[in-house]
């Protein structure tokens, strides 16, 4: 995998070079850090480490060579090509030589100590691997990226965690399998709570695991043992449905009521809403209008 470096240290040769930002992100005070990027370079020698893990997906183009070493050992020796995925932990350095490069990549950083990545404190570095999940997780937050979105702390985190577990899963890891249980009435009354106090803001999956007072990853768990539903997924659902009922019963705009209900913006809110209703807001307004 081929990647100019957006976190870390290190020491870069190349020659004929162009790299590009094109979406770039971050959350929970750089935690989880989102970079696409286009690289184009006639030949390029990087030695580099960082603080954070790094998993990256080539997503169109590739490299005539790539080479990488890690240490004194040699861990990969081919090509690039589209839908490739590499993971480095975080502090392992490496040295990777590439001849005739021309692709883009996504490329996630996550920092060890965020809750959800602890799968992944003893994987070694991974290079060119394939995982379709991973793939398809990391282009849909290109996707959202581009269109102008910054998904949800609560999304993120969640997307994170489930990364890290695939990627744990690529080096071989053996995952136990664990039954989890639903979340007990009271548990779930305070979870309710404290997204109804707060469903304008951006609500994380930390906070409500907090509220829980579990794990990350056991409190997601469990809560979609609870509502059939991803955490992010549950505070997104409820985002809707009350922005249903206020186009049902007012007349206020489609941008008061995505702001109302923590959208970013309301072409935000009117994706979200047309993904889950199958409709834009305004349509659905029409729609009721008519009905009644």
């Amino acid at each position: 995998m081929s990647f100019r470096p957006l976190l870390g240290d290190g020491r870069i040769r190349s020659r004929e070079e162009k790299s590009e930002a094109l979406q770039t992100a971050a959350w929970v005070d750089s935690s989880v850090v989102f970079d696409n990027r286009r690289w184009v370079c006639r030949e390029a020698e990087l030695r580099w480490t960082a603080p954070h893990h790094l998993i990256v997906l080539t997503e169109e183009g590739g490299t005539s060579h790539t080479s990488i070493r890690s240490g004194a050992k040699s861990v990969y020796d081919g090509m690039d090509r589209p839908g490739d995925l590499t993971f480095v932990p975080a502090g392992a350095e490496r040295l990777g030589t590439y001849r005739d490069v021309n692709l883009s990549y996504s490329a996630l950083w996550i920092d060890p100590e965020f809750p959800g990545s602890e799968s992944l404190a003893d994987t070694p570095i991974l290079v060119n691997r394939s995982d379709n999940v991973i793939a398809t997780l990391l282009s849909s937050l290109r996707v959202e990226m581009a269109l102008g979105h910054k998904p949800d702390t609560g999304y993120v985190e969640h997307l994170a965690a489930l990364v890290s577990l695939r990627v744990a899963m690529l080096a071989g890891e053996q995952l136990p399998a664990v039954r989890y249980g639903r979340l007990s009435r009271r548990t779930f009354a305070r979870i309710r709570e404290y997204i109804d106090a707060r469903i304008n803001s951006d609500i994380s999956l930390g906070e409500l695991a907090s509220v829980a007072e579990m794990r990350v990853d056991t409190f997601a768990r469990r809560f979609k043992a609870t509502t059939g539903l991803a955490p992010y997924a549950y505070v997104i659902e409820e985002r809707v449905r009350r922005a249903e009922v206020v186009l049902r019963e007012t007349g206020a705009s489609i941008g008061t009521i995505a702001f109302r209900f923590g959208f970013s913006s309301q072409s935000h809110f009117t994706t979200t809403f047309r993904r889950l209703r199958g409709m834009t807001p305004r349509a659905y307004r029409v729609q009721f209008s008519l009905e009644s």
